[in-house]
C-alpha cells in the first residue's frame, strides 16, 4: 500500500490550503480514507475520514471549515482547508486500512502563521 500526500505549506490564518492524497495497493472504491493530523506535542488526531460512497465524518473542531472528497477513478482524496487558524498547524497524514492493517503516507506540514 502506498500512500503519497501532497499540498501542505505555509498560509496566513484565514487562508486555505488542499491536502492531496493518491493511494495505490488498495481497492480503492471501497476504502475508508482519512486524515489525521499531529501538531508539535500533542498526540495523533483524527480529521476527517470519508467512506467508499462518500459519506464523511469530521473532528468538530474542523467542521464547516475542511471538506474532504474522493475521486475513486483518480484514486485521490482531498481535504480542502479554509479558514485556517495557527491551530491547525500539524503535520497532516493520509491513512487507510487493507486487511485489518493501517497504513499512513509520509506527512505533510501544514503551518498557518502570520
Amino acid at each position: 500500500v502506498q500512500l503519497q500526500a501532497s499540498g501542505g505549506g505555509l498560509v496566513q490564518p484565514g487562508g486555505s490550503l488542499r491536502l492531496s492524497c493518491k493511494a495505490s495497493g488498495v481497492i480503492f472504491s471501497t476504502s475508508v480514507m482519512g486524515w489525521y493530523r499531529q501538531a508539535p506535542g500533542k498526540q495523533r488526531e483524527l480529521v476527517a475520514k470519508i467512506t467508499g460512497v462518500g459519506s464523511a465524518n469530521y473532528v468538530d473542531s474542523v467542521k464547516g471549515r475542511f471538506t474532504i472528497s474522493r475521486d475513486n477513478v483518480r484514486r485521490t482524496v482531498w481535504l480542502q482547508m479554509n479558514s485556517l487558524k495557527p491551530e491547525d498547524t500539524a503535520v497532516y497524514y493520509c491513512t487507510t486500512q487493507r486487511s485489518g492493517m493501517d497504513y499512513w503516507g509520509k506527512g505533510t506540514l501544514v503551518t498557518v502563521s502570520s
